[in-house]
């Protein structure tokens, strides 16, 4: 593939290129999904193709193949650069690149236990008893799990001079029990739902979630949903459990820090920003407790890499500082739009599609608190556990968050389960709002993996990773407002 990779370039380059790159990645999935004690599906595929990214005429071009032969790939140069020539005739200025060190570097996979080496005996029958164990514990209506393995090579070449081998393998598990009454229904997921948990590591994740240990639970509370009282409607001090606010952090602040959306390059189909230059560095995001950065090199992420898909090598960027935004996810072309370098955030979804700007790990740092101290100094409020829908605009400003539970916090303790709890806000107010993140007591931080992230036209899907602890966030207005102001007491 080397060659063949090194052959585009040199096709790229006769043909009127002044950059190019070429990208080979071969990938295999594998997925295992139960439902009410059967095997639901078994998928499997694999997938391989190069493609070719150039610069002509000061214009970007791109073009991809899954026939691997020389002529195929000299061809598929040919007609990227024939792309970005037509693309210039329209083109307002010319690419310009962030300066880069072309690297040459091989690196491997960190996954301890490679999951394909598992039987998919032992897959299945992992799954199959916590579809028991959720079967015993309660009348739920459907009892559901996966597992899913994910391996992809990767090579990329550019015409600068960077070589790079990456090996990359993604492992990700769940199990989920809804309960119906043939008016209501109700689901409880573990470790998360919209996709459970999922990183770059083995089997060894799988082992660690311990499914068959939480199975019991979730059914238990699906069940019991169904008779908690409807969540009131008020300004109530809340506290986001991590999965829940691993979305929060997503949506209202990783999709805002994306540079091209900010420049206008995603607005027709992900929508632009409320992030815009002129705040970068003075604008306050939330309160002296938010510090946001964004990692590519955590271990075990699902959204760290050793270089992105322009050979930009992963690092650590400061999004907020104590409340205050001063920092971007970017590329080498929109960096030097705010006078940066690259901070290495462009990947694409496989072989036939452009890289684009997309998130890492971004994270919240942790606080001073454990989640006991910050729920014992709650006098009145709600710990909300687990997304089940959420609705932002455009500009990432105004959104809705629904979870699957909420638990009363009455003088420090928790008390009541409640079903159809939502919340809403304003990103800059609600972050505002934040006086308390925990992460000091042990395994309160967690990344969590987000595999389904969506941009692009064509659409592209992204894996991404958010590092939390849960945290307070006061007075938020929660619940459906009724017109006459009717709603909890809450803390006003």
């Amino acid at each position: 593939m080397e060659d063949l990779c090194r052959l585009a370039l040199e096709a790229a380059t006769a043909a009127g290129a002044s950059y190019a790159d070429a990208r080979y990645v071969s990938s295999r999935a594998e997925q295992v999904e139960t439902k009410n004690g059967t095997v639901e599906g078994l998928a499997s595929s694999q997938s391989r193709g190069i493609g070719v990214r150039v610069i002509a005429d000061g214009a970007w071009g791109f073009a991809a193949t899954s026939v691997l032969t020389p002529e195929a790939l000299r061809e598929t140069a040919q007609l990227a650069v024939r792309i970005a020539k037509s693309s210039a005739t329209t083109a307002q200025k010319p690419v310009v690149l962030s300066e880069l060190e072309p690297a040459t570097d091989r690196v491997a996979h960190t996954a301890r236990k490679d999951p394909f080496d598992v039987p998919l005996d032992e897959r299945i029958g992992l799954l199959l008893e916590c579809d028991k164990l959720m079967e015993q514990a309660a009348e739920v209506r459907l009892r559901q799990g996966f597992i899913r393995a994910l391996r992809i090579e990767k090579f990329f070449a550019s015409t600068e001079g960077a070589e790079i081998h990456q090996d990359r393998i993604e492992t990700g598990a769940g199990i989920e029990a809804t309960a119906t009454d043939g008016h209501e229904t109700q689901r409880r997921t573990f470790p998360n739902s919209h996709g459970g948990q999922m990183g770059t590591r083995g089997w060894e994740l799988v082992e660690e979630l311990d499914l068959p240990s939480e199975a019991e639970r979730i059914a238990k509370e699906a069940d019991a949903l169904l008779k908690a009282p409807h969540f009131p409607a008020g300004n109530f001090d809340l506290i986001l459990e991590g999965s829940q606010l691993a979305l929060q952090l997503h949506e209202s602040c990783g999709h805002p820090i994306e540079l091209d959306r900010v420049l206008g390059s995603e607005a027709s189909y992900a929508g632009t920003s409320f992030l815009t230059p002129e705040k970068l560095g003075n604008f306050r995001y939330g309160s002296e407790a938010v510090s946001i950065n964004a990692d590519a090199t955590l271990p075990g992420g699902l959204g760290s890499f050793a270089y992105d898909d322009e050979g930009v090598p992963g690092q650590r960027t400061q999004i907020v500082e104590q409340g205050i935004f001063c920092g971007y996810l970017t590329s080498r072309e929109t960096a030097p739009v705010i006078g940066r370098v690259s901070q290495g955030a462009m990947r694409a979804d496989g072989w036939a599609r452009t890289p684009i700007i997309r998130m890492t790990n971004v994270n919240l740092e942790p606080g001073e608190w454990t989640l006991d101290e910050i729920i014992g100094d709650t006098r009145h409020g709600f710990l909300l556990c687990t997304n089940t829908s959420w609705s932002i605009d455009d500009k990432r400003l105004n959104f809705q968050f629904g979870t699957e539970a909420a638990y009363e916090i009455t003088d420090g303790d928790l008390g009541q389960m409640y079903r159809n709890a939502t919340y809403q806000g304003i990103t800059p107010e609600f972050w505002g709002s934040c006086d308390a993140v925990s992460g000091r007591g042990k395994g309160e931080w967690v990344i969590w993996g987000v595999p389904n992230c969506g941009k692009g036209e064509p659409g592209q899907s992204a894996h991404v990773g958010h590092g939390v602890a849960p945290a307070r966030f006061r007075k938020v207005r929660c619940g459906v407002m009724q017109e006459s102001g009717e709603g909890g007491e809450g803390n006003e």
